[in-house]
């Protein structure tokens, strides 16, 4: 069974610029790995800067095959060097009742 996850990216200090880039390469990656659905991803943008991305793994097992995949430990070492990864929980909008952000990478 496919899983869907919301993936969160706050920027590292400077680093708005090469983390939003970078956004562009993550689904094609998992995609040449085999490791995602055709379904698109959406992305948007926090206030803070946080992109949040929502995608579609195709099941438990791509995920766990991700944490031992070259092309995805090498995309991720890349992620590190520009931004941290945060829970859903700690971006202000998810407070709300409607949570909303601007739209990212379309």
């Amino acid at each position: 069974m496919s899983r869907i996850v919301i993936a969160c990216y706050r920027p590292l200090p400077g680093k708005a610029a090469e983390l939003e880039a970078l956004m562009h390469t993550h689904l094609p990656t998992l995609k040449s790995e085999h490791l995602v659905t055709d379904r698109p991803s959406i992305m948007m943008k926090a206030a803070d800067g946080t992109i949040i991305e929502v995608f579609e793994w195709i099941s438990q097992a791509a995920i766990d095959a991700a944490h031992t995949n070259p092309a995805v430990l090498a995309m991720w070492e890349k992620y590190s060097a520009c931004s941290e990864y945060v829970p859903a929980a700690s971006i202000a909008e998810t407070g709300q009742l409607f949570s909303n952000f601007a739209p990212f990478g379309r």
